[in-house]
């Protein structure tokens, strides 16, 4: 029995490091299409969410549209009124298009902005 159990522990090991059990995720380092970005995303930081941000697909001025609850302006230093992809990731914009905070893509649905504060920045998708 216990034999058993420890050849059914090493399969199941086995299955995760082969990826098998595993969805794989191809997007990490890749742009953000306006398909994929439609919809809530919850900015954190230092472990704790700070507010809602709303991307769509709709193209609006130098990207596409976007918004922000106002508690976002201090973390992303203004506000932020659309969005654009860019080569691995995205960036959330001003109205004229100035770049705010850049994101890179870790995954289908997590992007990162390394801080010079050594804090990073996350935007998550989901409320």
């Amino acid at each position: 029995m216990r034999i058993w159990l420890i050849g059914a522990a090493g399969l199941c090991l086995a299955g995760v490091a082969s990826g098998a059990m595993a969805t794989p995720d191809h997007e990490a380092g890749t742009p953000l299409s306006p398909a994929e970005a439609a919809g809530a995303w919850t900015l954190e930081s230092g472990g704790h969410s700070l507010c809602m941000i709303k991307l769509e697909a709709r193209p609006a001025g130098a990207g596409y549209a976007a918004q922000a609850q106002p508690s976002c302006r201090q973390t992303l230093g203004g506000e932020a009124a659309g969005w654009k992809p860019t080569h691995d990731g995205m960036s959330l914009v001003t109205a004229d298009g100035a770049s705010l905070l850049r994101f890179a893509r870790w995954s289908n649905s997590l992007f990162v902005s390394h801080q010079a504060s050594g804090v990073d920045v996350q935007l998550r998708r989901g409320q």
